[in-house]
């Protein structure tokens, strides 16, 4: 299947905001299901476009948008593990109906583009025990597994623990 990797438009913030969430919400990696409040933040891609880079993928006349990902070059507000030389993969998501076509991977792929062509040395991300499919596309991709930078994004959910990942690049 052909797909377009681009950045996103601000036209299509709200489209890919509700792809964010409906992804995470049928997958069921939200605590609080509707009334989680990451909700809001996956949902805010105007937010992340104004502090990092949002990608899409859409169907090579780019009008259907298949999923996104928020790429971060660097330490900054939206990075959560990134320090200096290292660029941060945030927030992939893969419409339901997009699913099983590559979408995903390529989305990583073009992530990984432009970390090499920003400098970075290393690509690092949070994801959740749950998420099998990403982390698939990660270890296919060459990331491994980085416990030493696991960590709990939220107090109130203790047994809450994202798993890290990092690619040398």
């Amino acid at each position: 299947m052909d797909i377009v990797i681009r950045p996103v438009v601000p036209g299509e913030h709200t489209v890919l905001g509700e792809i964010t969430a409906q992804a995470y919400l049928g997958d069921g990696l939200l605590d609080f299901a509707e009334d989680d409040p990451y909700l809001r933040v996956l949902r805010d891609v105007a937010g992340r476009a104004a502090r990092a880079e949002v990608l899409v993928a859409a169907e090579p006349r780019g009008a259907v948008l298949l999923g996104g990902v928020t790429y971060v070059g660097g330490p900054g507000p939206l990075a959560d593990l990134a320090g200096p030389g290292e660029a941060e993969i945030r927030m992939l998501a893969v419409a339901r109906d997009a699913r099983r076509r590559g979408v995903g991977e390529a989305l990583v792929r073009a992530c990984l583009e432009r970390a090499r062509a920003g400098g970075s040395r290393r690509v690092v991300l949070s994801t959740q025990d749950g998420m099998r499919t990403a982390h698939r596309i990660y270890e296919r991709l060459g990331f491994r597994r980085a416990p030493h930078r696991d960590w709990r994004p939220r107090p109130d959910l203790p047994d809450l623990v994202l798993l890290a990942y990092e690619l040398d690049l």
